[in-house]
């Protein structure tokens, strides 16, 4: 797994957004995220082989939807984030759950160091559109660093599936699926905020990056022509 200098690395933390760091923000996350079903997921890591003795990194782990499941289905799961708030909310709900197996780790895709055996999966949802390209490209190639051959790598995030002429059309569209009352989901003023200050990036230039980092693509899937899930093996 390729180390990146702290010298020249960026902070992820400011990338990611100083919201991240609010309380308030992080106890309303769940509720504005949808409560996303992670028995999708876990059943993609289970079809490529997973077992209850797997090891699943999950980064950008969030409140730890993800996670906590994962922590009752796998061995080993380490919850990363680069959100002090985010993280103290899962340790809380880990040790109401009751789940040693789940480790938390304050880190980003661009900081943490992998020990022990090389992960069996690595998971990520909605984190990765913080980081800018070449940041993206980094990452991949470090995630791929972490994963046994065979390997496998879930993505969900929010990733352009049409040419920049179709911007407009498509962004009008998504706008208009926007929520009013910010409690309940994201605004249209979110969604602006997302488009001009985040980094979603076109899914012709993000899927080279999945096989320059050594990942072959095994299934992909588009909601609304924004949201993709691909699952990729670490060749």
């Amino acid at each position: 797994m390729g180390r990146v200098d702290a010298t020249w690395a960026i902070d992820e933390l400011a990338y990611a957004g100083p919201e991240h760091l609010d309380p308030a923000f992080v106890a309303a996350f769940n509720r504005k995220q949808g409560n996303p079903d992670p028995g999708p997921d876990l059943a993609v890591l289970r079809e490529h082989g997973l077992t209850s003795e797997s090891t699943v990194v999950d980064l950008g782990a969030g409140t730890g939807q993800f996670a906590l499941a994962a922590a009752r289905c796998f061995e080993r799961v380490i919850a990363v984030d680069v959100s002090p708030a985010m993280l103290a909310f899962l340790r809380e709900r880990a040790a109401e759950a009751d789940l040693p197996g789940l480790r938390c780790v304050r880190a980003g895709f661009l900081s943490y160091e992998h020990s022990g055996p090389p992960a069996d999966a690595v998971y990520t949802r909605h984190a990765l559109h913080q980081l800018p390209d070449f940041w993206k490209a980094v990452a991949l190639d470090r995630i791929a660093g972490m994963l046994r051959p065979g390997g496998v790598l879930r993505v969900r995030d929010l990733i352009y599936d049409f040419p920049p002429g179709q911007a407009g059309e498509v962004f009008a569209g998504w706008l208009a699926n926007a929520v009013d009352d910010p409690a309940r989901g994201y605004t249209r003023q979110d969604y602006i905020d997302h488009i001009r200050t985040e980094y979603s990036t076109f899914r012709w230039l993000f899927e080279p990056m999945l096989a320059a980092a050594g990942f072959e693509i095994v299934s992909v899937d588009y909601h609304a022509r924004v949201f993709g899930a691909y699952t990729c093996v670490k060749r």
